[in-house]
């Protein structure tokens, strides 16, 4: 049995658990998990534990995430991403590229940052998405969260695509949101790639279907030949 790291692109459409399983059929073995959840919506880098290396989970906490998202204004969903159902539409007429820089810049750094009702968060021993998909709303206490870095990818209204750089416990769909309140306007995110977690880049990562027991890399070694 090989004890080790995968680095898997993700395919949108998918649960992490649902790529957990791929990678156990493939490598016939139970004793497989992740290293950080990704929404179906979002493809992109999710580490795969194998074996022995599923006990090193709580290494991967202290890593900076970095993805490539796309606000899409003039809508708001459930879910606040394109899975959800729309739920109230605005006019977006007045925001420009300028307001969008200087809504950015103002994100940048340590702020609080409440967490969605979608998200894995804990209230009173339940899931918040779990209560989410019972039509409640509970108080959520805001968090902090570090936006180390986060800059415009490409403007083209209704779609505004950013870069960001940012700490643990960071919802990408929340900062959308909030960053669509700043502009007087209300939005969604339509698309998430997670670019890197730490030393673990896009450009490393194989395809579900290129998992083999011969790619599974030994940690000391990835986190060296990653440059971590």
């Amino acid at each position: 049995m090989r004890n080790g790291i995968l680095v898997v692109n993700k395919p949108k459409g998918l649960t992490s658990h649902d790529v957990v399983n791929s990678v156990r059929k493939a490598l016939k073995m139970r004793r497989i998990g992740h290293a950080g959840t990704l929404d179906p919506l979002a493809t992109g880098v999710l580490v795969i534990l194998v074996g022995e290396c599923t006990k090193l989970f709580d290494r991967f906490l202290t890593f900076d995430k970095e993805y490539v998202a796309t606000l899409t204004l003039g809508s708001r969903t459930t879910t606040g991403d394109s899975d959800g159902q729309v739920v109230e539409q605005r006019d977006y007429c007045g925001v420009t590229e300028e307001k969008v820089l200087g809504v950015l810049s103002a994100f940048r750094g340590e702020l609080m940052q409440v967490p969605p009702m979608v998200s894995a968060v804990r209230h009173e021993g339940q899931r918040l998405y779990v209560l989410a998909r019972q039509g409640k709303e509970v108080e959520r206490k805001p968090r902090r969260v570090h936006i180390k870095e986060l800059r415009l990818e490409r403007f083209n209204l209704p779609d505004i695509q950013f870069y960001l750089k940012c700490s643990r416990g960071t919802y990408v769909r929340q900062l959308a949101e909030d960053i669509a309140r700043e502009l007087n306007c209300i939005g969604f995110v339509s698309q998430i790639e997670r670019r890197g977690i730490g030393p673990f880049s896009i450009h490393d990562a194989i395809d579900l279907t290129e998992v083999d027991e011969a790619k599974v890399v030994p940690f000391a070694e990835a986190i060296h030949t990653q440059g971590g």
